[in-house]
């Protein structure tokens, strides 16, 4: 099967290159070792790249010349010289930040690095550029108003996901090892589920915010990566404390295999929007049960500790950081911003933003009381077992900025209704990609913990993978 051919499903960028199927740690150890160069795996990155974005659509900017430049003394680090790219809603030093949006097609390219940009560039990698992500990253898919969406890699002509969805994509594809995201609502979890990756969104505060954190309310704004192995999950977050720890938390600490500890672990497959879980993923979320039950954990029924307010509150929330987009680009993103060049959808977010203006005060307050619910929540529980969204990945267009406000507003609450509760409550959560559906979409399994608790979700994590490894893209259908 050629693996570039779109009328063949499958598209993947794997190849007998210096990046071989490593990943991100392989990487690094094989640049360590002089086994490869960090030139070299910055070059293979950037051939497969270009192989795959013409079909995929995954790049949002290039910086490859730079790239270059810095692989000849590459920098020290865990993911030392390890190529990777930034979702194009942080800042990098010398490209504009577009946050995958017309709006801000003329800013002028950011100053200096993120905060996060540095906390995750100490640990070594070589940015070769900026990944793709919807408006704002405001719809769980890549698709845009006037622009070709991002393409999933197991069927070309399906979502994503998102709205991490080109970093997703081209480390799904092979094309990068790891790559930034950031969550918002699932925005890492969502696009790991439906490409079948890795991802992980950490406890509140548990790494440096986004600057857009400490203007919010309720920060529900995480940042964090995608990597094809929990390993990779695992060494970031080590490495990121060792830059940055947060006292307020306990350190999450180098977790490199299973734990000892049986769990005890809830299990909900519908959510609490009445959409019922689509056959596929409702049927992988029960395998994964009974590969829990095998392993010798302790599972049971569970009723998440949310209802249709929840629902209610956070779509107010998104509408006032809608309304304040289109209100305050210019003084968020600088003089470049037009508003006018809002996407349907980011405008119809904005209007019912200043509708609910009055209500987004109590919107606000309880979504953050339910950190106290969750924390009450896990008192009787280690882990909680769901989707990571309702349905398997659907066709490009369903979820389109297009589609009429209020029939695209209901589609997305159901396609990703079990993510938000995490972001609210500022608990840790991971998508594993341990399903697929008759049809090849990946179907991601969300595990959920307590505030503060990555540990255990790594642990089961790992030996998740190593009882059941995950479907590879490069592999024979």
């Amino acid at each position: 099967m050629s693996e570039l051919n779109k009328n063949n499903t499958r598209i993947h960028a794997f190849r007998d290159d210096a990046l071989g199927e490593l990943d991100a740690t392989g990487v690094a150890e094989g640049i360590a070792k002089g086994e490869i160069s960090a030139a070299e795996a910055v070059e293979a990155a950037i051939d497969r790249i270009e192989r795959i974005d013409p079909l995929l659509h995954v790049v949002a900017a290039r910086d490859y010349e730079r790239a270059r430049k810095q692989a000849q003394d590459p920098p020290q680090g865990p993911f030392g010289g390890v190529p990777t790219m930034i979702k194009d809603d942080i800042d990098v030093a010398g490209l504009p930040t577009r946050n995958g949006s017309e709006a801000l097609q003329n800013v002028a390219p950011a100053k200096k690095d993120s905060a996060f940009t540095r906390q995750f560039l100490a640990q070594g990698p070589i940015i070769l550029g900026k990944s793709r992500l919807p408006e704002f990253g405001l719809i769980p898919s890549g698709e845009f108003q006037n622009e070709p969406p991002v393409h999933n890699p197991w069927r070309p002509g399906y979502s994503s996901g998102g709205s991490s969805a080109g970093s997703a994509v081209m480390v799904a594809t092979g094309a990068l090892s790891i790559a930034h995201g950031e969550d918002g609502g699932g925005s890492i979890r969502i696009p790991a589920a439906c490409c079948g990756v890795v991802g992980l969104k950490v406890t509140r505060n548990r790494l440096i915010n986004a600057e857009v954190g400490r203007f919010l309310p309720v920060n529900i704004v995480y940042e964090g990566v995608l990597t094809r192995t929990v390993r990779d999950t695992a060494n970031f977050l080590a490495a990121a404390e060792n830059y940055y720890h947060n006292p307020r938390l306990k350190p999450v600490g180098k977790v490199e295999g299973p734990g000892r500890r049986r769990l005890r672990i809830g299990v909900i497959i519908d959510s609490i929007t009445d959409q019922p879980t689509d056959a596929a993923t409702r049927s992988a979320v029960e395998q994964a049960a009974r590969l829990l039950e095998q392993l010798g954990h302790r599972v049971e029924p569970a009723v998440i500790p949310l209802d249709h307010e929840f629902i209610s509150d956070f779509v107010t929330y998104y509408g006032g950081l809608s309304l304040a987009i289109a209100r305050l680009g210019p003084v968020l993103f600088g003089r470049g911003f037009e508003a006018a060049r809002l996407n349907d959808m980011s405008k119809s977010l904005a209007r019912m933003g200043r509708e609910r203006l009055r209500k987004l005060p109590g919107a606000a307050l309880r979504l953050r009381r339910t950190r106290q619910t969750f924390a009450r929540f896990f008192e009787n529980l280690d882990i909680l077992l769901s989707p990571s969204v309702g349905t398997t990945p659907p066709p490009l267009g369903w979820l389109d900025p297009h589609v009429p406000y209020d029939e695209l507003i209901e589609r997305f609450i159901n396609f990703m209704s079990f993510t938000p509760a995490n972001n609210a409550s500022g608990s840790p959560a991971i998508s594993l990609p341990l399903g697929h559906s008759t049809d090849d979409l990946p179907i991601g399994i969300h595990l959920m913990a307590a505030e503060g608790d990555e540990r255990t979700l790594l642990e089961l994590s790992f030996e998740l993978e190593a009882a059941q490894p995950w479907r590879r893209i490069q592999d024979r259908e």
